[in-house]
């Protein structure tokens, strides 16, 4: 049967930075690498695209709740045949995605009879797990399901709240393997075992509403330092910025989480979008930021995005 690997872990925690490290040592393996996307801009799936060969795309809600479990599951029947000769598959899953109903999906399926859970990974950014784990029970369910933890940037984070973190992860899934990583970097084979939880429980029935996405075009240059000081007014109505602007004369990509901003110049064929996942039901405060950002008003040039800003139309979470 073919190892699949599942990756999990909240927004912004390293997920895709953890597929792209495998990638790159995997280089000579057949592996696909499906990639689910809460946003119905698939950021990470065009990241990891540099990385890897074979990368599929399902964006637009979880793959375990109804609204894209069909889509998943068709996607993994038809896996074999369109690639052949698979040595593995991984699935990273949104970071919202409550997974505890991936075994019972894949044996209602029968796709059982074709794939193996070989691993189920959480990464775990410390500086958002505490308080996520009070107010997200998806957050409780992806350590709850994991057979392995990685808790992420370490490096960004005082040892004694490591220590916190590990030590709740232990307490709600004591026999799971933790390892603490900067940059997702671990040596390990997610193939290999057949150690993994098989998780058992029901599939959701839509997205939480907890959150809410907004797909923001923005075909006007960023100042993004004014973007920054703007965001940390409001920060805790924002989980998530990613996606692609172009500042100064150069395509940037964009990174923002609860651990901070990540700017690299990228590309300049990608499309210039920035996808904001929010805390629901939106602040207002939060949704006039994504309407300013829309409409110009974080512009290299403040002139034209207050013009921008007198014709900037209505907003429309997607």
């Amino acid at each position: 049967m073919i190892p699949l690997a599942l990756v999990t872990g909240f927004l912004g925690s390293g997920k895709t930075t953890l597929l792209k490290q495998l990638a790159r040592r995997h280089r000579d393996r057949r592996i696909v690498y499906l990639v689910n996307e809460f946003s119905a801009r698939d950021v990470d799936a065009a990241l990891l695209e540099r990385e890897a060969e074979r990368v599929v795309s399902i964006a637009g809600g979880s793959i375990f709740c109804r609204c894209r479990t069909t889509e998943f599951i068709e996607h993994l029947r038809t896996l074999p045949s369109r690639f052949g000769g698979l040595d593995a598959v991984v699935v990273e899953a949104s970071g919202i995605a409550d997974p505890s109903s991936a075994g019972t999906l894949l044996r209602e399926t029968r796709l059982d009879g074709v794939y193996r859970l070989s691993d189920v990974v959480v990464v775990v950014d410390p500086g958002t797990f505490p308080k996520l784990l009070r107010t997200l029970s998806s957050v409780r369910a992806q350590v709850q399901a994991a057979s392995r933890a990685l808790i992420n940037k370490t490096d960004l984070h005082p040892p004694a709240l490591v220590e916190q973190v590990e030590a709740a992860i232990r307490g709600l899934n004591p026999g799971v393997a933790i390892t603490r990583t900067i940059h997702c970097a671990v040596e390990m084979d997610l193939f290999a075992a057949d150690g993994a939880v098989v998780p058992q429980g029901r599939r959701a029935v839509d997205t939480s509403p907890r959150f809410i996405c907004f797909n923001v075009p923005v075909p006007h240059e960023l100042d993004l330092e004014r973007l920054r000081e703007a965001v940390s007014t409001v920060q805790d109505g924002i989980h998530r910025i990613k996606g692609f602007a172009r500042s100064a004369g150069r395509c940037v990509r964009v990174d923002y989480s609860a651990s901070g901003w990540q700017l690299e110049e990228a590309a300049g064929d990608v499309p210039p979008t920035l996808v904001f996942i929010m805390r629901g039901p939106c602040p207002d405060d939060a949704r006039r930021l994504v309407h300013d950002v829309r409409s110009g008003c974080f512009g290299l040039d403040p002139r034209a995005g207050r013009a921008a800003a007198q014709i900037g139309d209505g907003l429309e979470a997607r």
